[in-house]
């Protein structure tokens, strides 16, 4: 929870008057640790009512390299194109008609790749606005420089010092630790003391703070006198700042540090490896050797916490997980490099999160596939990190394309094509890697590239991976095979030649191996070729024994697919009642795991039932929310000619039953409805 901000109303005024006028990109710069994101996240807040489409924040802080960042924009927006488009001309695309302002926070690692990216959108869409914050400025053209100073401290004999901000976030912050200190006038004097010495630095503050349940406040400022004399080994990890507040910040955090256990201490160092958020499972595995105990982690990281080195992080369903600020993870990250010990952590990290991802391939077609899809989310910046480590300075082939090939399921079942795509082209450009591994990553590119409905290149790779599969005589791979020839077909409008050779693959049979989505996904296609040839009877058939086979292993993702299928099937026999009953299922099951394009045909299928029954207006409002995930697609029904004739007939139809001025306002209303809203909507049986 987001404690509040002290003072800055001066600040929050100048930001939005910036605004006001025809500055597109403001950046906010300052020295670490003086509160320039939490600044930035308030301003957001008060202007959101000034943009229509809303405010969104883009966290850097995770990021290792440019390449990711466009990535990241459209992850951070509600934008899940599949398309193959340079990623920066989607976003551009996207934005254009958009009055929106974008929040990219913790540029300073980035400033090249963020100025490109910031010039490339403001020029495509002119109602949007850009708020940075970054110790580096950006360079872009237009640039509005606002420099964040610390906390206005309180000058000697003010009578006034006690209700200077820095003293009243350090009283504030301090009354967490030990309610109702500084009520006498010798406590009091001793706060405005500290919060002077600290220069007014909220980082400072923050940490000094923490240690107030440890000593007065009278031995703590005694402490930090002590420690300007002797700190200044942290230049490295601070950038930019000038006395006093660098002074201020190295003393802040050299002295916290000094203070930690040294075991705390190590930890600190050796957890700066992680990126975004970690659990403790993750501290454990990577961070622990015969110098710090696995079973030590768990009361270390409690420590730390409670020192305000790292901050807890609740999510529902999931066990506590820590992020660590970036101007103390640097400091982490400079000490560890001081021990010698970047280069073993950071193989120790691509190592723990290859494991969780093959764990999690292993696992996905089964009853945890929800746990296993917030798991991944969560980690997400951790994969990236080790992908990119993997591809950079670490080079290891090997294990990117078996991170990369795991994680297929993430990529092409939670909405992360492009990326996945942008991982596994690299890795397969890398280097060949003979064996199982090159195989794997093969498929699951091929996948990727049908996801994207581009037929070419899963053409390409459906060669290279049918020879693989020949040469091995695996049943599991040539189903996999199977999937990827008869997935292109279909897309290609060639449903025939599809069932043809998903006829002779062994999609209902198990087997061993890391193939088991793959097939399921073979015997999908399989009942898609059905429906696109007519054979309704056939296609329900086949998608019975698809979901009676998902049903057995708890599996929701490929279930839903059948569901969908069944219901256009059950359509097409003019059984709408029954269709309309699958496709909502289908609809449950794709919204439990964000797979965007399964989303949008469910609800496509639904607003077709509703016009072909007479519901012109339910029609409309249904393909105004299937048009809002479309539009974060980037791709109308994937560019599929069955689908988007099928799309067509139901809007003539809603305008025939509602009338053309009717359909309009349905239609735009559903396109304004919040997506729980119109997930809610699209689920009624009874819905006008």
């Amino acid at each position: 929870m987001r404690t509040r901000l002290v003072g800055r109303q001066g600040e929050l005024a100048e930001i939005a008057r910036l605004f006001a006028g025809p500055s597109r990109l403001v950046t906010l710069t300052g020295v670490g640790g003086v509160g320039k994101t939490r600044l930035a996240l308030e301003a957001a807040a008060r202007l959101q009512p000034r943009f229509r489409d809303g405010v969104w924040l883009v966290e850097l802080s995770a990021l290792g390299e440019g390449k990711s960042l466009p990535f990241a924009i459209a992850e951070a927006l509600p934008l899940v194109d599949q398309s193959t488009r340079p990623m920066i001309d989607v976003l551009a695309e996207y934005l254009a008609d958009r009055e929106a302002l974008l929040v990219l926070d913790t540029c300073e690692h980035l400033t090249e790749a963020c100025s490109l990216a910031v010039q490339a959108l403001v020029r495509a869409a002119p109602a949007v606005r850009v708020l940075t914050t970054s110790r580096r400025l950006l360079g872009a053209p237009g640039e509005e420089v606002f420099t964040v100073e610390p906390l206005p401290v309180p000058e000697s004999g003010d009578p006034a010092a006690a209700r200077a901000d820095a003293v009243v976030l350090l009283a504030e912050r301090a009354a967490v630790r030990i309610p109702g200190l500084a009520r006498s006038e010798a406590e009091r004097s001793g706060f405005i003391r500290l919060a002077r010495r600290l220069e007014g630095l909220p980082l400072a503050i923050e940490l000094a703070a923490a240690r107030l349940g440890e000593m007065s406040v009278e031995e703590l400022t005694h402490a930090l006198d002590d420690r300007f004399a002797v700190l200044g080994d942290t230049d490295e990890v601070v950038y930019e700042a000038d006395p006093p507040w660098h002074q201020a910040l190295r003393t802040a955090i050299g002295w916290s540090h000094q203070l930690c256990t040294p075991a705390e201490r190590l930890l600190w160092a050796r957890i700066s490896v992680f990126a975004g958020t970690f659990d403790v499972e993750a501290a454990q595995q990577v961070c622990t050797d015969t110098r710090l105990a696995a079973e030590r982690v768990p009361g270390l990281l409690a420590a730390l916490v409670d020192k305000s080195i790292l901050v807890p992080q609740l999510a529902a369903g999931r066990g506590a997980r820590y992020r660590m600020l970036d101007t103390l993870r640097e400091y982490g990250a400079g000490w560890l490099r001081g021990l010698g010990e970047e280069v073993e952590l950071r193989c120790r990290h691509r190592i723990h999160y290859r494991a969780l991802a093959l764990a999690a391939d292993a696992a996905w077609m089964g009853p945890d596939q929800a746990a296993w899809y917030e798991r991944a989310s969560a980690d997400y910046a951790n994969f990236r990190t080790a992908l990119d480590f993997c591809l950079g300075e670490g080079e290891d082939p090997r294990t990117a394309l078996e991170l990369a090939g795991a994680l297929w399921f993430f990529w092409l079942g939670c909405g992360f094509l492009r990326e996945g795509r942008h991982y596994l082209d690299r890795a397969l450009r890398l280097g060949p890697v003979a064996g199982p591994v090159q195989s794997k990553a093969v498929w699951a590119c091929g996948a990727v590239a049908l996801g994207q409905a581009d037929c070419d290149a899963a053409a390409r790779l459906a060669a290279v991976f049918r020879s693989h599969a020949e040469t091995a005589g695996d049943p599991a791979m040539l189903c996999a095979a199977a999937h990827l020839e008869g997935g292109r077909l279909v897309l290609t409008g060639r449903p025939a030649e599809a069932a043809t050779v998903l006829d002779v693959a062994p999609y209902t049979e198990d087997h061993d191996g890391g193939y088991t989505g793959a097939r399921f996904l073979a015997w999908a296609v399989r009942v898609f070729a059905h429906t696109n040839l007519g054979e309704f009877a056939r296609a329900c058939a086949v998608a019975d024994a698809l979901r009676a086979a998902c049903d057995e292993r708890g599996e929701r993702w490929a279930r839903a697919f059948a569901d969908y299928v069944h219901g256009q099937a059950a359509y097409g026999l003019g059984r709408l009642d029954e269709a309309a009953a699958h496709a909502r299922t289908a609809l449950e099951g794709k919204a439990l795991l964000h797979d965007s394009i399964g989303i949008g045909t469910a609800i496509d299928l639904l607003a077709c039932l509703a016009a072909t029954t007479g519901h012109g207006e339910r029609a409309a409002r249904l393909l105004g929310i299937g048009q809002q995930t479309w539009n974060t697609i980037g791709r109308a029904q994937l560019g599929i000619p069955e689908l988007i004739a099928a799309r067509e007939a139901c809007e003539r139809g809603a305008r025939a039953g509602a009338g053309d001025a009717a359909y309009e306002a349905a239609f735009h209303r559903g396109l304004a409805d919040s997506s729980s809203d119109g997930l809610a909507y699209a689920l009624r049986h009874d819905a006008p």
